[in-house]
């Protein structure tokens, strides 16, 4: 008799999933007003041939560029604006620009001594160079060093170290230097044999 209804009421069952509905509903029409409002962040963005964080701002990511210092960077953000924002939150002409400053400075008024090739010795100019420009340059600074036969040239290409550094403990590539046990035993051994001749 228990399970007898009336005209007015619901199974418990029924109502329960009507309510669940609801919530459901009601949560994709909240979900549905965000995503309009919020700009999704791109994680990885690729910027002078180089794969840098989304996440980070301007100023902050651009860093990671080779050949772009912490100063260039300020000097960067500064002239266009864009420091404090987001890389991932930047639009494809802002990225542009961008990229246009790290690659020509000069026409971008930013100054010279912040540039990374100073009288560059083909041209004479000053020249800011990042990733492979600056991987070629460097490579035929070092090539003429050696052509030329300058002290450092003949150290580059004996592989030694170039800026004073110490050798006798680091910078090692072979085995470690001492005396080995059994060579020690074999000089010993000659020797010996050496003194019983006299």
């Amino acid at each position: 008799m228990g399970s007898q209804k009336t005209k007015g009421e619901k199974p418990a069952e029924e109502t329960k999933k009507g309510k669940e509905q609801s919530k459901e509903s009601h949560g994709k029409e909240k979900a549905q007003e965000k995503r309009p409002t919020e700009r999704r962040i791109k994680q990885v963005i690729r910027l002078a041939d180089t794969n840098l964080d989304g996440e980070k701002p301007v100023e902050r990511a651009i860093r990671d560029i080779k050949g772009v210092s912490f100063m260039f960077s300020n000097a960067v953000a500064s002239v266009s604006g864009l420091g404090k924002k987001k890389l991932g939150e930047l639009s494809e002409d802002e990225m542009k620009r961008l990229e246009d400053m790290i690659t020509t400075p000069g026409r971008h008024n930013i100054p010279e001594w912040l540039y990374n090739r100073k009288l560059d010795p083909e041209t004479g100019e000053n020249r800011h160079l990042s990733v492979s420009a600056l991987e070629f340059a460097r490579r035929m600074d070092i090539n003429e060093m050696k052509k030329m036969k300058t002290y450092k040239g003949i150290r580059h290409a004996a592989g030694l170290t170039v800026r004073g550094q110490r050798t006798r403990g680091s910078f090692r590539k072979g085995s470690s230097v001492g005396v080995k046990r059994e060579r020690a035993k074999k000089l010993a051994g000659a020797e010996k044999q050496g003194r019983d001749k006299k």
